[in-house]
């Protein structure tokens, strides 16, 4: 399928079917590719401390976001599990990161049985000293 940019204003991409039924993606001509640092915060333009420390908060929080779901429990019984307000998990649930901890997610994951394992890796640049 062919998307073409109407330039009418309307921001959204229109698809168009090739003659012999191909369908393709026609992009605008100036698109910018820069390649990732692996660090989605890193490349937002958080400092590389910072994005770290958002990077681990994150994971944790998807692998909790993950277990609540897979057992289908409900925000009122994830509450009282972790010993938390009901407001506190819908939070959670919403990734709204800058509201927990690194603490404080390693210790719900405890109370929903997940064993955790922290891994620490040596940089590959060399270290500054100032």
């Amino acid at each position: 399928m062919t998307w073409i940019w109407p330039g009418d204003g309307s921001r959204r991409w229109s698809p168009i079917v090739a003659a012999d039924g191909r369908r393709e993606i026609e992009l605008p001509r100036k698109v910018k590719i820069t390649p990732s640092s692996g660090n989605v915060f890193r490349d937002l333009g958080f400092s590389r401390e910072e994005a770290e420390h958002l990077l681990i908060r994150s994971d944790l929080m998807i692998e909790l976001q993950k277990i609540i779901a897979s057992r289908r429990l409900k925000q009122k019984t994830v509450a009282r599990i972790l010993r938390v307000t009901q407001p506190r998990v819908s939070d959670l649930l919403r990734g709204r990161i800058d509201l927990f901890s690194t603490d404080a997610l390693i210790d719900m994951l405890g109370r929903l049985g997940a064993r955790i394992r922290l891994t620490v890796r040596r940089g590959r640049g060399s270290l500054k000293v100032a």
